[in-house]
């Protein structure tokens, strides 16, 4: 696995689509910067510091900086290449990845005390869906239309490719979660339509009638699943999530603690407090002047 810091940018140094009808071997090189190729059609056959890969239609790969890379087969290949740089980004050992994947698609949301971790996951090699391949292909043309532009667009490119890199992880483990056995594909498809209504709805009022016609099912059956998955009640998430974003508005502004509470759907001042010290451990004077330091 890689992990790259998405509060820092790439630094874009060559993009491009290349095709080769007849049957082409990559020379051999080492380089002092990531390479990602995303192949459009036809084979590439690689190999990086001895492993040898075979990249086909759909395929992300990444070569890595200072490892020697070289074409192993001649074959007919379309694909697009990235050559980019940037400081924060490294290969990592994941032992569990179905407890990381639980942890940032199912869980970070609700246990974070602040901003979430700036570090993005993702395969080193990765076939995308099939349903998100044309997606794919469209997204790395637009890149590619951006970089040719003008200069200045290559931060342009460089977000998208952040933002692209991070959809290929979600997908990522996604997928992996829906593989495990233990899980139940269309209720972890509902929870996850779930998570993603409460993000969006926290800061006004959520109730079971509501999710109910959502979701088109029983409240207490979808509360069962959602917390077999999150390992919380619907309710207990959607009041982390508003404790949450309460602590960024207190850490990040001089609003005062009504307008905050009425931001995350806590607008009744006695239940902000308390909700608050429940979830927190401190009153929101306590966390107010914890953080900035005052006695």
């Amino acid at each position: 696995m890689l992990a790259i810091n998405i509060e820092v940018m790439p630094k874009i140094k060559l993009m491009g689509f290349v095709s080769y009808p007849n049957p082409w071997i990559h020379f051999k090189r080492t380089i002092n910067e990531h390479i990602l190729y995303f192949i459009k059609s036809g084979e590439l056959h690689i190999r990086e510091n001895g492993v040898p890969y075979i990249l086909k239609k759909g395929d992300v790969f990444i070569l890595e900086p200072d490892l020697e890379h070289e074409g192993i087969e001649k074959h007919a290949c379309d694909y697009y290449y990235i050559h980019f740089e940037h400081p924060d980004m490294k290969s990592v050992e994941i032992p569990d990845l179905l407890t990381l994947a639980r942890h940032l698609i199912v869980e970070e949301g609700a246990e974070q005390s602040g901003p979430g971790s700036p570090l993005c996951y993702f395969p080193k090699a990765y076939t995308l869906s099939k349903n998100s391949q044309p997606l794919s292909f469209h997204a790395m043309n637009d890149m590619l239309q951006l970089y040719r532009r003008k200069y200045f667009n290559r931060g342009l490119t460089a977000l998208k490719l952040t933002e692209w890199l991070i959809e290929v992880s979600r997908e990522h483990f996604m997928n992996a979660l829906q593989a495990d056995p233990r899980n139940n594909s269309k209720s972890f498809i509902k929870v996850h339509a779930l998570l993603d209504y409460i993000h969006q709805n926290y800061a006004g009022k959520i109730t079971s009638s509501d999710i109910e016609q959502e979701f088109d099912c029983n409240y207490d059956y979808i509360n069962r699943v959602f917390s077999k998955f999150t390992g919380h009640s619907i309710m207990r998430y959607v009041n982390l999530i508003r404790i949450n974003h309460a602590k960024e508005l207190i850490e990040a502004t001089h609003l005062s603690f009504g307008e905050i509470g009425y931001l995350t759907g806590l607008d009744d001042p006695y239940h902000f407090s308390k909700l608050f010290k429940k979830y927190a451990g401190v009153s929101p004077t306590q966390y107010y002047k914890r953080h900035r330091g005052i006695t």
